[in-house]
């Protein structure tokens, strides 16, 4: 800071500081205070005579006094305006950020000189315009796949599009090489866009964690977050000396997809039960207790054993029926039950894949997807925490996802047969209610909980 004044031509004072940065339970960690600090400095000692009572002022400050890039930009200006602060003065490659915060006035800062400047009204520094809307059209993200070069695969292709309508997470099981991957990361083309009020929680996260690309003020697209199975236990949920968010946090309103799903650590995939159900991650350490969203869609994939070609007809399996309970096993049976559907992918014949004709494209089955998103959006209007199918409760179950008497008998023998858990139970209804949204139904009739129950594992893994 030092340095900073005095390369902008300001003093030092060779009087004793005092920096009061209360409450003291209050970790305070980062470079962000460097300029209120030098700022609150020129105005004790005199430098600068301006009032200042309704502005906020973070950034890094260089010895040259160039105010640089803090991370968490969008979170400081909602937490500004929330206390009352009219203006805010943050580095100048975060101003755009900033911006997306409504009724607060951002400024720019270059430097320690012009922010003095600004305040004292020698030369004033322009205000940055906000962005108050996402742009019309929505092209697929880079990493998107084409549904119409998805070769064969309707199944799995039509269960894709009901987990979009409605939320709901998938594990997709079948051999190497049948195209898990692939439609995993086509889910991102027939995902309905961002609204503007969750493109702002996505940014907000991206924010905190400094993941925010540098010429992309607000997240666009939902993320599509795909972990390596080596990841760490912080690094996929959160954590470290001072919690930041994880892989399941980066996720939230997009899609989390975890390829060779057994190869998880057994300690990671047990942390991902809580979030599935509660839609948040809450990580406690000394130092306090940070909550982080992580309201995502899992889409998972596996091999069936070891060698992937177990219940392959083209391919004989290595493995002993040992080996493939042992692997198999990997996977809890109260995570499996958190999985709406699950799917089993075949190997493609010669015939589809040599087949030049293209399929039906993303763009088509969004339509879809989103015109049963509409209806859920009305039918959920009085409830803000909810947004689609997935995240309902059992009261909201019990009001929406009424049977009639033919679908209680279907329910009642399915129940028995497939041992359903309660969870199960709910889950299949939920997955039904989405099933009828997508045909323009106001009601579930029993053929689209017949669709709902043919998504459900028939047995516990090595069963």
């Amino acid at each position: 800071m030092r340095a900073a004044l005095l390369n902008s031509g300001f003093h030092f004072t060779r009087q004793r500081l005092t920096v009061n940065l209360a409450p003291a339970d209050l970790r305070k960690e980062g470079a962000a205070y460097d300029l209120p600090m030098a700022v609150g400095l020129l105005l004790a000692t005199g430098q600068v005579v301006a009032s200042v009572e309704d502005a906020i002022f973070v950034g890094e400050l260089s010895l040259d006094g160039a105010v640089r890039h803090v991370s968490g930009i969008l979170p400081v200006a909602a937490a500004a305006r929330e206390a009352g602060f009219r203006r805010l003065f943050v580095p100048a490659c975060d101003a755009q950020e900033a911006a997306l915060v409504s009724d607060v006035a951002v400024y720019g800062v270059p430097n320690l000189r012009a922010l003095a400047d600004h305040v004292q009204g020698v030369h004033l520094l322009p205000q940055q315009e906000p962005v108050v809307a996402l742009p019309d059209n929505h092209p697929l993200p880079e990493h998107a796949v084409d549904f119409s070069h998805i070769k064969g695969q309707e199944h799995v292709k039509r269960a894709l599009e009901v987990a979009a309508a409605g939320g709901h997470n998938v594990l997709m099981s079948g051999p190497p090489g049948a195209g898990k991957t692939m439609m995993a990361r086509a889910m991102s083309g027939i995902l309905p866009p961002l609204t503007l009020d969750e493109a702002l929680e996505v940014t907000a996260i991206y924010s905190v964690a400094d993941r925010l690309p540098g010429d992309t003020p607000l997240i666009q697209h939902r993320p599509f977050r795909a972990p390596h199975h080596t990841i760490s236990h912080a690094g996929l949920v959160g954590g470290g000396r001072w919690p930041r968010p994880g892989e399941i946090s980066l996720a939230h309103r997009g899609v989390l997809f975890l390829d060779e799903l057994p190869e998880f650590g057994a300690r990671n995939l047990e942390a991902l039960r809580q979030p599935l159900e509660d839609r948040v991650v809450t990580i406690s350490r000394a130092q306090g207790t940070l909550t982080f969203p992580a309201n995502f869609m899992l889409i998972a994939a596996m091999n069936p054993c070891p060698c992937g070609y177990w219940g392959d007809h083209a391919h004989e399996c290595t493995c002993s029926p040992a080996a493939v309970a042992r692997y198999q096993k990997r996977i809890s049976g109260p995570l499996l039950d958190r999985f709406d559907m699950a799917v089993d992918v075949p190997r493609v014949e010669y015939d589809k894949l040599a087949d030049h004709r293209l399929g039906e494209p993303s763009h088509a089955v969004r339509a879809r997807v989103e015109a049963a998103r509409r209806r859920q959006q009305a039918r959920f209007d009085h409830l803000p925490h909810i947004a689609c199918n997935a995240d309902m409760g059992p009261a909201e179950i019990r009001l929406y996802c009424q049977l009639d008497e033919a679908g209680q008998t279907l329910m009642k023998t399915a129940m028995r047969q497939l041992n359903l858990s309660a969870r199960a139970y709910h889950r299949v209804l939920k997955l039904a209610r989405t099933i009828a949204d997508l045909d323009h139904s106001d009601h579930i009739a029993t053929h689209h909980l017949a669709e709902a129950l043919q998504y459900r594992r028939r047995h516990h893994p090595g069963g």
